[in-house]
C-alpha cells in the first residue's frame, strides 16, 4: 500500500494535484468518462486509488459517473469526478438529484472553450453560469475556482471539506490552463492537513428523520446499510425521505436546502483582497485571469493608478456583501474573465450603479494578458 498523502516537494500539473488532494482529503472513490482537458484527473486517480485501498471505475458516460459518486456518498464514501464542458451538462440532471438528496461529493470542471465541443485543448471560463444556474429548480451551490496547481490542491481539500459539512455536491471550476500548468507544488504532512467529515446521527435508530436538520440547518446523515430507516429520492420529500406531493413540503424542502448555505455564507466565501486598501479601481477576477489581473495591478501602480484586486477563491455563493461594500467607495469596477460577462452580470448586479462596472473579457482559447488589462483601467484613471 502506498501512502494517501505523497508529502513533499512535486513538479505536478494542476490535474495531477487535484487528483493529490482528493487523496489527501480523503476520497477513495472515484467514478468518471474520460474528456480532455480533465482526463488526467481520472488516469492517476486510477493508479493511485487502488494502491490506497480506494476504487476507481471508468463509467459509459458522465451520466452514470455522477450517479456512481452519489450512491458511494451514500454509502459512506467521499466521491469525486471529473469532466470538462459537455460532460458538465451531462451531469447537470444528477446534479439536481445530489442537491435534492443532500449528498456530499466533488465536481471537478476544467473548463475549455464551446458551445458544443469548442476547443477541447485550449481554456476558457465560460461554464460559470452553468455551475450556478445549470440544473433546474430553486437550489444554491458551491464553486470554487483555483489558480494554480498549488491552490487546486488545497481547494480540492477545501472542497470536500464545505461538502461533508453542508451534504451538497461541490464543485471545482477549474480550467485547461491551470489543468495543464505544471507548477511546484507543496504537499504537507497529514497531521497539518485538516479535514471534515459529515455530521452523523446519534440516538434511538427507530426514530431517526434523515431529513430533520440541525442548527446550523444540516441534517445528520446516515450510511445505506448502517441499520437506519434511510431513502433518498429526487422527488419532493419530508424530514423522513419520503415523497409528499404538496407545495408546503416544496417550500419546506427547498428552505432547508437553500438555508444551510445562505444562513452560512461567512463560513463558506473566501476571497483575497490585495492593494484594495485606497484603490480607485477594484479589479475582480478569479482562477487563472486573476493572475493576470494580479501583474495588471503592480503595473498600474508603478503608473501612479491606484488599482487593486478581489480574487474570488468563492465564486458561488457570489460575495455579494463584500462588492457592494467596496462600491461605495471606488471610482469603478472591472472583471477579468474568460468568457463574454459571466460573473461581470453579479459585479454589475451588486454595484447597484454606484460604480460603473465595466468587462474584460474573452470568449477562451488563450489567457487575457496583463496588458490587455492594464489599457482597460489606463481608460479609467
Amino acid at each position: 500500500m502506498e501512502p494517501a498523502v505523497l508529502t513533499g516537494e512535486h513538479f505536478l500539473n494542476g490535474d495531477m494535484a487535484c487528483a493529490e488532494g482528493a487523496l489527501a482529503a480523503g476520497c477513495r472513490f472515484f467514478a468518471g468518462y474520460p474528456i480532455t482537458p480533465a482526463t488526467e484527473i481520472a488516469e492517476h486517480m486510477s493508479h493511485r486509488l487502488p494502491k490506497v485501498g480506494g476504487v476507481f471505475i471508468q463509467m459509459e458516460d458522465e451520466i452514470g459517473a455522477m450517479a456512481a459518486i452519489l450512491g458511494a456518498s451514500c454509502a459512506g464514501v467521499k466521491s469525486m469526478t471529473a469532466t470538462s464542458g459537455p460532460g458538465f451538462s451531462l451531469m447537470m440532471e444528477n446534479i439536481g438529484l445530489g442537491i435534492a438528496m443532500e449528498t456530499p461529493c466533488v465536481l471537478v470542471n476544467v473548463q475549455r472553450t464551446g458551445p458544443s465541443t469548442g476547443l477541447p485543448t485550449l481554456g476558457a471560463q465560460g461554464d460559470m453560469m452553468q455551475a450556478r444556474w445549470g440544473s433546474h429548480g430553486h437550489y444554491e451551490i458551491i464553486a470554487l475556482a483555483p489558480a494554480s496547481p498549488q491552490e487546486i490542491f488545497y481547494q480540492t481539500i477545501t472542497a470536500f471539506n464545505l461538502s461533508e459539512t453542508y451534504r451538497l455536491p461541490v464543485l471545482i471550476m477549474a480550467d485547461e490552463i491551470v489543468g495543464h500548468l505544471s507548477e511546484r507544488v507543496i504537499i504537507p504532512e497529514p497531521s497539518k492537513i485538516r479535514l471534515q467529515s459529515r455530521p452523523r446521527p446519534k440516538g434511538r435508530k427507530d426514530r431517526f428523520k434523515p431529513f430533520r436538520p440541525a442548527a446550523n440547518g444540516v441534517a445528520p446523515m446516515a450510511h445505506a446499510g448502517e441499520g437506519y430507516r434511510v431513502h433518498f429520492t429526487g422527488l419532493t420529500h419530508d424530514e423522513g425521505g419520503y415523497p409528499v406531493m404538496t407545495a408546503e413540503a416544496q417550500s419546506q424542502m427547498v428552505d432547508r436546502i437553500t438555508g444551510k448555505i445562505r444562513k452560512n455564507l461567512d463560513h463558506i466565501i473566501q476571497v483575497e483582497k490585495y492593494r484594495l486598501e485606497d484603490a480607485d479601481i477594484a479589479l475582480i477576477s478569479y482562477g487563472i485571469s486573476s493572475r493576470s489581473s494580479l501583474a495588471a495591478v503592480d503595473e498600474a501602480r508603478e503608473k501612479g493608478i491606484k488599482a487593486g484586486l478581489l480574487r474570488l477563491l468563492t465564486v458561488w455563493p457570489f460575495p455579494e456583501a463584500i462588492v457592494r461594500e467596496l462600491a461605495k467607495r471606488v471610482k469603478s469596477f472591472i472583471t477579468v474573465e474568460l468568457n463574454l460577462g459571466q460573473i461581470h452580470l453579479e459585479v454589475q448586479r451588486c454595484a447597484e450603479g454606484r460604480a460603473p462596472a465595466l468587462l474584460v473579457g474573452s470568449a477562451g482559447g488563450s489567457a487575457i494578458t496583463p496588458e490587455e488589462i492594464l489599457e482597460k483601467i489606463q481608460e479609467q484613471k
